[in-house]
C-alpha cells in the first residue's frame, strides 16, 4: 500500500477511534454496578418490570415480524418490473419521515381522541401491551428493509431463476416463495437485528405511543437513570444492560429459527400453485404510502387548527396563529448540528473506504446492531470524565455514532461498484493514491456522496437521547420539543415542531437531488 493511501487509512482509523472508542471506558463505567446482585434483585422486585418486560417483548417481535412479512408481501408481488422501481424511488422520501413525526401523526390519527376514532364514532382501547408501538414500527421499519432489500436485488442470476421456475410451470408468488425469498433473508440478517435493536431500546417513540404505566424497559431505564437517587440510576443500567441481553437472545432465536427452516425452503416439490400476488402487494405498498401521507396531512391539519375539539371531523377554523407562536431556535439547533454532523460522518466514511479493507466494515456498524440507550448513555459517561457534556461539539461528537454507519450504507455499495481500472490509469500516469482519491474516486462518487449526505442529515435530525445525554439538557431541537409536548403539551405546537422535524430531511433531501441532477447536466461528456 503506497504512502497516501496509508495516510488515508490513518486519517480514517483516527476518525472511527475518536467517535468509537471512547464507548469502551464508558460502558466499562457503567457496567461497574451491574456486578452487585442486590442492584439485579430490586429490578426484579419492582413492581412495574414484569409488565415492562411484556410490552417490550410483544413490541419489538412485532416490529420485526411485521416489518419483514410487509417486505416480503411486497417484494414477492412487485420484484422485478417497473412498479417496484417506481417503488424504490419513493422509499428515500418515506426513510426520511422521522420516526418522532410519523409517531405523532399515528397518535393524532388512532389515539381514543383521534381522526378515525371521531370518523368511526369508535373509542380506540388504551394500549397497554405495547401493540400500537410494535405495529407503527413495524410499518416504519418496514420501509428501511424494504430499502435495504433493493441493494440486495440487482443481481441478474435471480431474475434469471425465476424465468426458469416460470417456465417449469410454477405460478408467480410460488416461484418468487421457491427463489428469492430463501436468498434474501440471510442477505437481511444484520437489517433484522439492527430493527430488533431499534425496537428494543427506542425511547422517544415509546414516549409518544406508550404504554405509559408501566412503560417499556428502555423508558423505565431512561427514567431510572435520569433520577438522582444513585440506586435507580444503578437499576437503569442494569435494565440498559438487560436490553443487549435481550437483544442477543433475540438474535440468537431467530437465527436458530433460520437454521431449522432453511432446507425446507427453497424445495421444488412439484406441487405448482398459481397463485399471483402483484394486485395484492400493490394495494400494501400504496397502503403504506397512504399512511405516511395520512399521518403528514393530520399534522398539517393540527399545526394550522384555530380549536378543535371533540367530535369534529375538522377544525372550526384554520390559521397561521400557532407557527406564529412555535419555537424556531429548535429548528436553528437542529439544522446546524446536522449540518456538521453529515458532511463530517461523509468524510470520515470516504476515508475509512479508501484506507481501510472491507472486512472491518463491520466495526463502523455496530452501533445499529446494538441498543441505543447504553451507548448515549457511555458516551455521557466519558464526557462526565472529560466535563465536555453540555457543548455543542458533544452533541456532534455523539450524533456521529449513528451519523456514519448510515452515510457507511449508502456509499459502500457505490464505491466497490466502481471500475479500478480507472485508478489503475491515473496511476499509470503518475497520479498520486491521495489525488487519485479526490480527482477521480470522489466526483464518481458524487451522486452517492450527496445521498450520504442526505441520509446523515436525516439522521442526525432524528436524534433524542443522544441529544439530551451529551446535551445535558441544554440543546432544544424539534425532535426533543416534540417528544417533550407529547407528555401533555399543546397538541398544535407538538404537530408543528413534528412537521419542522419532517421538513428538515425533506429539504436536504430535495436539496441533494437538484443537486445531483445539475452535476449530472454539466457532467453529460462524461456519462
Amino acid at each position: 500500500m503506497n504512502q497516501k493511501v496509508t495516510l488515508a487509512g490513518v486519517l480514517a482509523a483516527l476518525a472511527a477511534g475518536v467517535v468509537f472508542l471512547p464507548l469502551l471506558p464508558g460502558l466499562a463505567i457503567m457496567a461497574s454496578p451491574l456486578r452487585d446482585g442486590e442492584i439485579w434483585l430490586q429490578v426484579l422486585q419492582d413492581g412495574q418490570f414484569p409488565l415492562a418486560l411484556q410490552s417490550t417483548v410483544v413490541s419489538a417481535l412485532i416490529s420485526v415480524c411485521g416489518a419483514l412479512a410487509l417486505t416480503v408481501l411486497i417484494i414477492c408481488g412487485l420484484w422485478p418490473g417497473p412498479r417496484w422501481q417506481s417503488y424504490v424511488r419513493r422509499l428515500p422520501l418515506l426513510l426520511a419521515f422521522p420516526h418522532v413525526a410519523f409517531a405523532s401523526g399515528l397518535l393524532f390519527l388512532f389515539s381514543a381522541n383521534g381522526w378515525l376514532s371521531r370518523l368511526l364514532h369508535v373509542a380506540f382501547p388504551v394500549d397497554g401491551a405495547g401493540l400500537g408501538l410494535g405495529l407503527m414500527l413495524a410499518l416504519k421499519e418496514a420501509w428501511f428493509l424494504l430499502w435495504f432489500a433493493s441493494t440486495q436485488l440487482s443481481r441478474s442470476e435471480l431474475e434469471q431463476q425465476l424465468i426458469v421456475s416460470r417456465s417449469m410451470g410454477y405460478g408467480p408468488l410460488h416461484c418468487r416463495l421457491l427463489v428469492i425469498i430463501p436468498q434474501l433473508l440471510p442477505r437481511l440478517g444484520w437489517a433484522l437485528v439492527a430493527v430488533m435493536a431499534y425496537s428494543l431500546s427506542v425511547v422517544d417513540v415509546a414516549i409518544i405511543l406508550g404504554p405509559d404505566n408501566p412503560p417499556t424497559l428502555a423508558v423505565l431505564a431512561w427514567q431510572w437513570m435520569n433520577d438522582g437517587d444513585p440506586q435507580r440510576q444503578a437499576m437503569g443500567m442494569a435494565l440498559s444492560a438487560l436490553l443487549a441481553v435481550l437483544l442477543a437472545g433475540f438474535s440468537t432465536g431467530g437465527w436458530l429459527l433460520w437454521q431449522g427452516s432453511r432446507r425446507r425452503l427453497g424445495q421444488f416439490s412439484g406441487r405448482r400453485r398459481q397463485a399471483d400476488a402483484r394486485l395484492f402487494s400493490s394495494a400494501l405498498a400504496s397502503g403504506l404510502t397512504a399512511i405516511g401521507m395520512a399521518a403528514g396531512a393530520i399534522l398539517l391539519c393540527w399545526s394550522l387548527a384555530e380549536s378543535w375539539f371533540y367530535p369534529s371531523l375538522l377544525p372550526e377554523a384554520f390559521s397561521l396563529s400557532g407557527w406564529d407562536l412555535a419555537r424556531y431556535d429548535t429548528l436553528l439547533t437542529t439544522l446546524w448540528l446536522a449540518l456538521a454532523s453529515g458532511p463530517i460522518a461523509a468524510l470520515c466514511v470516504l476515508l475509512w473506504l479508501e484506507g481501510i479493507p472491507r472486512r472491518f466494515d463491520v466495526l463502523l456498524l455496530l452501533p445499529l446492531v446494538l441498543p441505543a440507550l447504553p451507548l448515549a448513555a457511555g458516551q455521557y459517561q466519558v464526557l462526565l470524565r472529560l466535563a465536555g457534556e453540555g457543548t455543542w461539539p458533544a452533541v456532534v461528537w455523539s450524533h456521529l455514532l449513528w451519523v456514519i454507519p448510515y452515510a457507511l450504507l449508502v456509499l459502500r455499495p457505490a464505491w466497490q461498484q466502481l471500475d479500478p481500472r480507472h485508478a489503475v490509469a491515473a496511476r499509470t500516469l503518475g497520479r498520486s493514491g491521495w489525488l487519485v482519491l479526490w480527482t477521480i474516486k470522489t466526483p464518481l462518487l458524487l451522486r452517492p456522496l450527496l445521498g450520504a449526505l442526505a441520509v446523515g442529515f436525516s439522521v442526525s435530525v432524528a436524534q433524542y437521547l443522544p441529544t439530551l445525554y451529551a446535551g445535558a439538557g441544554r440543546f432544544a431541537t424539534v425532535t426533543t420539543e416534540a417528544v417533550a409536548l407529547s407528555s401533555g403539551g399543546d397538541p398544535q405546537q407538538m404537530a408543528i415542531q413534528a412537521l419542522l422535524q419532517v421538513l428538515l430531511p425533506a429539504g436536504m433531501f430535495i436539496f441533494t437531488l437538484q443537486a445531483a441532477r445539475l452535476a449530472g447536466h454539466y457532467r453529460q461528456g462524461l456519462r
